[in-house]
């Protein structure tokens, strides 16, 4: 990259105003709908304290009326189809300030809290980064607002907007093929689908026992939304001519990984809700009466990981072998849940003690059989 690429870069990059009215507007419409619109009231897991906290599980409705008043937006010309990728750079920097903003008033507000339930108590360690980055409290709220589920909702949609404004932008190119095609469905139907089962995000580890701090904020705010369209951006920038044998290939792919994927954290949902639930058309298999060892779960202990793993390379393949750059998702998403998978194996350890060292006799395989 040339100087005059690289101060040309620096400058798409700086922060406005405009982008700040994009991304309030955008957080304030989903803080209304989520308050407003209806939705399936789902109970969250059980917490130390033997509360549960409520969700109100109405993101396909938000998310489908959004992308009506976009699309009435766009007709009506009151905004450009184009607008998220015309100033993603600005869109990107202006999110991640909002980001750091955010941790630093939730690191604040946590360490203040007098609350004594397992939401808002504050864990502190004593040391600032650890606790400016794993957060102090496990479900904080603003103005009756759970930000952690909230914050894990606009990542999410924003991906799906995203993409569509770089396939708004393709299109207008007239850069749309196969490849494009391949990547953009794939992804549509696998954001679409985590709305379809947003309930089952509310036994996920990432609502159950992380706390919210610049970790997950960072992470659902800037790294899920403008990480996660690398593969977009590439696919507007280069045009790849992807082989029929290999688009097939990529769809098994994806199907398998979409499978095993949903497949798993439905049966652990189910599980959780009702232990007596049938799995695969049989009574559960279950080690001391709270780990079940059917279904998937009889095959790997975190199998659900190994079908975001297959899911994320389905992602990148329409972009080729040309480059390493559109692989950067499932790379980091390998890397995150092994260290993740790590985590989780600690902290089951010590909660099952004797109960988890049976489970791990019974599914000797952590995500992919017979290899790790």
């Amino acid at each position: 990259m040339d100087a005059a690429a690289a101060a040309g870069v620096l400058a798409a990059l700086a922060p406005s105003w405009s982008a700040a009215v994009v991304l309030a507007s955008y957080l304030a419409y989903l803080a209304a709908a989520g308050a407003l619109l209806p939705g399936k009231l789902v109970a969250g897991a059980v917490l130390p304290d033997s509360s549960r906290l409520h969700y109100r599980c109405n993101g396909l409705l938000s998310l489908l009326l959004l992308l009506g008043l976009s699309a009435l937006g766009a007709y009506m010309g009151w905004m450009t189809p184009t607008v998220v990728a015309d100033r993603g750079l600005e869109l990107l920097s202006t999110t991640f300030i909002f980001s750091v903003i955010v941790s630093f008033l939730l690191y604040y507000t946590g360490l203040r809290s007098r609350h004594q339930s397992s939401s808002l108590k504050p864990h502190a360690t004593g040391s600032f980064i650890q606790d400016w980055w794993f957060g102090v409290q496990l479900n904080p709220h603003f103005m009756g607002v759970d930000l952690k589920f909230f914050f894990i909702r606009a990542g999410m949609m924003a991906w799906l907007f995203i993409n569509l404004s770089l396939l708004a932008k393709s299109y207008l190119a007239g850069s749309v093929n196969r490849a494009v095609i391949l990547y953009q469905f794939f992804c549509g139907w696998y954001i679409i689908d985590y709305f379809i089962h947003e309930e089952f995000m509310t036994s996920t580890w990432d609502i159950i026992a992380e706390r919210l701090g610049f970790m997950l904020v960072f992470g659902d705010l800037v790294f899920i939304p403008f990480t996660f369209t690398i593969q977009g951006w590439w696919l507007l920038a280069n045009k790849v001519e992807l082989p029929l044998l290999a688009s097939i290939a990529n769809c098994i792919i994806f199907l398998v990984g979409y499978l095993v994927f949903r497949g798993a954290n439905k049966q652990k949902h189910l599980f959780k809700k009702d232990p007596k639930a049938p799995i695969w058309g049989k009574p559960p298999k279950v080690v001391g009466g709270k780990l079940l060892v059917s279904g998937y779960w009889g095959i790997a202990r975190h199998c659900n990981y190994l079908g975001d793993l297959l899911l994320a390379l389905s992602f990148s393949l329409p972009c080729g072998a040309s480059s390493v750059i559109p692989y950067f998702y499932p790379t980091y998403l390998l890397i995150l849940l092994i260290w993740r998978e790590r985590r989780d194996e600690a902290r089951c350890s010590e909660k099952y003690k004797d109960i988890w060292a049976e489970y791990c006799k019974l599914v000797p395989w952590r995500i992919l059989p017979y290899v790790y």
